[in-house]
């Protein structure tokens, strides 16, 4: 069975403030920073897969 969604909270003070920096943070990275986020990632990802290993 399925849970119920709860409301989504109206962000204030210092958690909207936080909030919309975060934002504009994002919205201002150049493209080659986020080439180079998305190639470290995937590196860090690469990692992680050969030192787990999954028995089914």
């Amino acid at each position: 069975m399925a849970r119920p969604i709860r409301e989504t909270p109206i962000l204030t003070g210092e958690d909207a403030i936080r909030f919309m920096n975060g934002m504009r943070e994002v919205e201002s990275l150049s493209r080659e920073a986020r080439t180079a986020n998305r190639a470290e990632l995937s590196r860090n990802y690469q990692e992680a897969v050969k030192r787990i290993q999954i028995c089914l």
